[in-house]
């Protein structure tokens, strides 16, 4: 079961994240994995100083808690990132077994739990989510934003 302020201390963990980001020049995302009351994984993303693709902040966060864990499979976790996932993150998400992702800000080009598609919900994949979108909105859309600004000049 959700509980509001929980899910706030652990988004604002992921936006202290997403800053680290910010000032490493990458765009501002950051994810938390959570399992049992303990932070089982972190991530920020890295595509630009890893030269990685693939180095969101959801997938650095699922890579760590697989370590973690010493399994692939993460049953009975939470994943909390500021900005809804990408499909490919999603896809990761589904292929752990995560059991909930809370969300901040809402990415209204490719986010793929609700706004523009639902990867993590389909009938037709072989797990889904549990979803709490607007944890923290503002504060997370704002940093995303302010990023932007700046960099757009």
């Amino acid at each position: 079961m959700a509980d509001t302020a929980t899910d706030e201390v652990w988004m604002q963990q992921a936006l202290e994240l997403a800053h680290s980001a910010e000032v490493a020049g990458e765009v501002p995302v950051g994810a938390i994995i959570v399992k049992d009351g303990q932070i089982i994984g972190v991530g920020v993303n890295a595509p630009i100083a890893g030269h990685d693709p693939t180095a969101h902040a959801e997938i650095q966060a699922l890579r760590a808690a697989g370590q973690t864990l010493q399994n692939y499979r993460l049953v009975d976790s939470t994943l909390y990132v500021t900005l809804e996932p990408c499909p490919m993150c999603a896809g990761a998400l589904v292929n752990a077994r995560v059991s909930r992702l809370v969300y901040g800000a809402a990415d209204l080009r490719v986010g793929s739990a609700g706004t523009v598609f639902d990867i993590v919900r389909a009938p037709e994949v072989n797990h889904r989510l549990e979803v709490t979108a607007g944890v923290l909105e503002s504060a997370c859309r704002e940093m995303l934003q302010g990023f932007f600004r700046v960099r757009r000049g």
